[in-house]
């Protein structure tokens, strides 16, 4: 198990650290960009829901590329979400996804607000081994 862990995390390091070189220009990758408000005090909650999520998606659905999930440094309740997939399938893949539904029925009550933004990726770039630099 350790193993296949292992090989899954090297894969989804190569898929992150290519993004830029092989997807810029493919015009079949799902790109969005959702922007949230969290009830305050259900903001610690909220924060553990989405890392869960997200530490899921990225683990185990080969056609989630990015999911980034960043709060406004003055006003941590206001969330923002950038997600890139593979292709539509991968994105819809995505949102039939068991951990994606808990996700989702877990943190309602917890959004007061949610705009999802539709994008057109004009360039997409990371530094190679970035998450070397990152450690």
């Amino acid at each position: 198990m350790k193993t296949l862990f292992n090989v899954s995390s090297l894969v989804l390091v190569l898929v992150t650290l290519t993004v830029s070189h092989v997807y810029a220009q493919d015009k079949n990758l799902v790109v969005r960009v959702a922007k949230l408000k969290i009830d305050s005090l259900k903001l610690q909650e909220y924060n553990a829901a989405l890392k869960e999520e997200i530490e899921t998606s990225v683990h185990i659905e080969p056609g989630v590329l990015t999911l980034y999930a960043v709060a406004e440094k003055d006003n941590p309740t206001s969330i923002t979400i950038f997600e890139i997939y593979i292709n539509a399938d991968a994105f819809k893949s995505h949102l039939e996804s068991t951990h994606f539904k808990k996700y989702k029925s877990t943190t309602q009550q917890m959004v007061l607000t949610l705009e999802l933004i539709e994008t057109e990726p004009i360039i997409l770039a990371i530094k190679p081994n970035v998450k070397k630099k990152l450690k």
